[in-house]
């Protein structure tokens, strides 16, 4: 499954990117460069969307420097049919991907695939995959005991948890009840989007008790118990957002007492109040995220939210407006001012990600191809363009290792 591809001049010219990484390093990189300065910088992970040139060819790793904000050039991991969100296994060399597809293995389903990590190089070995139980999964998690793989599917409008080996293979979905599958019901007001259930996002809580999902087709995040150890969820409870707002991500706070979702059709982000004991979500605050006055917003949406390590900023970004929005958290109440939108210099920020250390976010250019470097200032939470952007095929996830 995995050849030591590069993105090379002829590769990097189709996309139209020349330039945007020094010409003498394409194409000449030794075979060691992942491993050359590991002891100073950190693996990333780049998942994309598959096809004809320009789409991607699966899985791409780079190394990133957060002492000065470089990315090397990516090369390509593993082969993976549009591996469209990763996870990281909390203490173990494994990666998590869903396969966002209709057809695996011949079934109208998609499929989470498990991969282990090379840490000498970031390379990837396919170790088996299992079916998500519906089509189209879009998100995928691993709860923090590293003992279970949730995953959302979008097309499917259902909820799966799969069982972790110790050598980091997954079992299948437990049948029964509880089980390892959950379909969710109903639909909302939206007749194009929300037609019917359309999991967006899984995310297990701090504590690992619950299983928290973004359900977009009907307007609810839903709540189920999660017990890791038998990879079994059930139905917990359900809190709405607005009708045709879409809830698409999610994220906790630090603090582990407020969360926050994106809304990925009418383009605002809910703050939550959530009791950890009785895993219950309370909204308490809807703010845009974009500024005021734009008054076209004819192909916006949302799509990925994220805390800063401190807990003092809060960021989500915007297709179509092409930016991040940017918050700052008021530490007592969660609750979030918004501070502006900043241009990503590329187009469909679908996702990005905050490098561990707080000092830098990388943010995936669908349609640009690329993934642009912001700094992040420390007092305020506002983002600064490095000027870099470095060349990925259609990047649609990116985790830091």
């Amino acid at each position: 499954m995995q050849r030591n591809h590069r993105l090379n001049r002829r590769a990097i010219a189709r996309l139209g990117l020349t330039g945007l990484i020094a010409s003498a390093a394409i194409g000449s990189l030794p075979e060691g460069l992942l491993a050359a300065d590991a002891d100073t910088t950190r693996l990333v992970y780049f998942g994309t969307y598959t096809g004809a040139p320009p789409q991607g060819e699966g899985i791409y790793v780079a190394r990133f420097n957060a002492a000065d904000g470089t990315l090397s050039e990516p090369q390509l991991a593993a082969e993976l049919r549009n591996p469209s969100y990763l996870a990281l296994h909390p203490s173990k060399p494994l990666l998590y991907a869903v396969s966002e597809v209709a057809d695996a293995d011949g079934k109208p389903t998609g499929s989470v695939v498990a991969l282990a990590i090379d840490p000498a190089t970031g390379l990837l070995t396919k170790l088996n995959h299992q079916s998500s139980g519906g089509s189209g999964p879009c998100a995928v998690s691993v709860d923090p005991s590293g003992q279970a793989v949730l995953a959302a599917n979008y097309g499917g409008g259902s909820s799966v948890c799969l069982g972790i080996e110790p050598d980091g293979r997954l079992r299948p979905a437990v049948a029964g009840t509880p089980a390892g599958f959950i379909q969710h019901e109903g639909k909302s007001v939206n007749a194009a989007r929300q037609e019917g259930p359309h999991g967006h996002s899984i995310d297990a809580s701090p504590d690992g008790r619950f299983a928290v999902v973004c359900d977009l087709g009907i307007d609810k995040i839903l709540v189920h118990a999660l017990d890791a150890g038998k990879a079994t969820i059930r139905p917990h409870g359900a809190t709405a957002v607005a009708a045709g707002a879409g809830p698409r991500h999610f994220a906790f706070h630090p603090d582990g007492r407020h969360a926050y979702c994106i809304n990925e059709l009418d383009l605002t982000v809910t703050v939550f109040d959530f009791d950890a004991q009785a895993g219950a979500l309370e909204p308490v605050q809807t703010l845009a995220t974009i500024p005021a006055g734009i008054t076209d917003r004819s192909g916006f949406s949302t799509a990925e939210i994220a805390v800063h390590p401190s807990g003092k900023f809060v960021y989500g970004s915007n297709r179509g407006h092409d930016s991040i929005a940017m918050y700052s958290v008021d530490a007592p109440t969660g609750r979030l001012t918004f501070l502006g939108a900043e241009p990503i210099r590329g187009k469909t920020p679908r996702n990005f990600a905050i490098d561990p250390s707080g000092k830098w976010l990388l943010a995936a250019g669908q349609d640009s191809h690329g993934v642009s470097l912001f700094s992040i200032d420390q007092s305020t939470g506002k983002l600064s363009f490095t000027g870099r952007t470095v060349p990925v095929p259609a990047p649609v996830c990116i985790t830091f290792r």
